[in-house]
C-alpha cells in the first residue's frame, strides 16, 4: 500500500487486527488485546477507523491482506458493519459478549479477561492451521 498507513511494521504472523475501541469496557478490552497481541508478534492491529473512513489506502490494505480478525466487544457489532460496509470479506470474526464478558461502563479491565480475548483470537488461527 502506498500513502496513508497505521499498522506497524511486518509481524511474525501476518493478521491484520481490527478491533473495535468503543465507549464500554469490552470495547477497550478488544483494543487492548490488539495492543498486546501486536506487541507479542501476533499480527499487527490496523487502524478500523481509517476503513470506516473509507480512506483508499486503508480500505485496499485490508482487502490485499492474506489474514485478519475483527474484534466486536458486544453484538452491535460496529467492527463487522465498518468491513461489511467497505465490501471486505473477513471470515475470522469475535464478539466479546459472546465469550462471556459482560458489556459495562467499567474501564478498569480485568488482565484475565484480556488474557481470554488474546487466546480466543489465537484460536481462530490455531483451526486453520
Amino acid at each position: 500500500m502506498s500513502g496513508n498507513s497505521c499498522s506497524s511494521d511486518k509481524s511474525d504472523k501476518n493478521v491484520m487486527i481490527l478491533a473495535c475501541s468503543g465507549g464500554s469496557n469490552v470495547g477497550q478490552l478488544s483494543n487492548r488485546a490488539a495492543v498486546e497481541l501486536t506487541q507479542e508478534g501476533f499480527g499487527k492491529m490496523f487502524c478500523l477507523a481509517g476503513i470506516g473512513g473509507n480512506v483508499s489506502g486503508f480500505v485496499q490494505s485490508a482487502k490485499d491482506v492474506p489474514a485478519m480478525v475483527a474484534i466486536d466487544g458486544c453484538a452491535v457489532g460496529c467492527a463487522k458493519a465498518i468491513l461489511t460496509n467497505a465490501k471486505i470479506p473477513n471470515p475470522n470474526y469475535l464478539v466479546l459478549t459472546d465469550l462471556g464478558i459482560e458489556k459495562n461502563k467499567n474501564f478498569n479491565l480485568d488482565a484475565a479477561d484480556v488474557q481470554t480475548v488474546k487466546e480466543a483470537v489465537k484460536n481462530l488461527f490455531a483451526s486453520k492451521a
